[in-house]
């Protein structure tokens, strides 16, 4: 007999909560360097601009609205993931084939992405406010605060401006994280050089992150363009060629704050939920 723990639904949801917290400060600059109309600053110098101009704090703008996005996006997208994949797993020989995860996770992804656009779209709203002038700002208080003015001022169908990038991302982001997570973790396993430990969840998040953050870049520029803009944009197609018209590398805007920011956040998700499955996952004893 084998005793492992297994991950309750609710864990991704909290790991991700608990990522967010450390890397927001690197999601806020990655919004302000996609919604420059021209390249104007670096990643350095954008957050350089914000602490001098609103302060250290400023960096922490939208945190609500972060960790709301994480308890609808996240806590979606790895519930349905990690549920059905234990599920098939327990009733087979071996582990799913990589083919069903990248579709578990792209309708896992697809699924959270549509119930998180609210909240990402006030965490954008958020982050954007204080680089906007003083008259021009929303200044949401925290999060709920700001989903009900939206819903208020602006109907519900404004909460979901931007759900069709934000479905699409969650996909692509998910495929990249979750499904290439566990192939990365089963092949570094199959070696026998390491076990299931910290090394090997840092090693699997880290090649996960990376393909995560190549594959979603193009749409989530977009997306943060649709969520933030003030009806400048007729729809997807339309945010498409005005930003196609900047040229390729336009929807590569901000790569390397996004690779900075969601690598970092990809491999402390999993570092937080191998460690809350290892002490407070189910016992299943095999």
């Amino acid at each position: 007999m084998t005793e492992k723990r297994m991950s309750r639904w609710y864990f991704g949801g909290l790991a991700s909560c608990g990522a967010a917290c450390c890397t927001h400060p690197l999601d806020l600059i990655k919004v302000h360097l996609q919604t420059q109309q021209e390249v104007k600053m670096k990643m350095v110098g954008m957050a350089m601009h914000v602490v001098k101009n609103d302060g250290l704090l400023a960096l922490y703008n939208g945190l609500s609205a972060s960790l709301c996005r994480q308890m609808s996006y996240s806590l979606t997208r790895f519930a349905i993931y990690e549920t059905v994949r234990d599920m098939m797993g327990s009733g087979s020989a071996g582990p799913m084939p990589f083919y069903q995860k990248v579709l578990l996770g792209a309708f896992g992804g697809f699924t959270g992405g549509f119930i998180g656009t609210p909240a990402d779209m006030v965490n954008v709203r958020m982050q954007n406010d204080v680089k906007l002038p003083p008259e021009l700002r929303r200044n949401y208080k925290h999060a709920i605060d700001g989903l009900y003015r939206v819903f208020r001022e602006e109907g519900v169908a404004r909460l979901f401006s931007g759900a069709t990038m934000a479905s699409s991302r969650g996909a692509l982001v998910t495929v990249g994280q979750l499904a290439c997570y566990d192939q990365a973790k089963q092949l570094v396993l199959t070696t026998g050089i390491l076990g299931d430990n910290v090394l090997t969840h840092f090693l699997s998040s880290f090649i996960a992150g990376g393909c995560a953050t190549f594959l979603c870049q193009p749409l989530d520029v977009m997306k943060t363009r649709l969520m933030n803009s003030k009806g400048e944009y007729s729809g997807v197609l339309h945010c498409f060629r005005e930003t196609a018209r900047l040229g390729p590398l336009a929807f590569y805007k901000g790569l390397v704050p996004a690779g900075i920011r969601l690598i970092p956040h990809t491999v402390l998700t999993f570092l937080f939920l191998e460690q809350l499955k290892k002490y407070f996952g189910i016992l299943v004893v095999t």
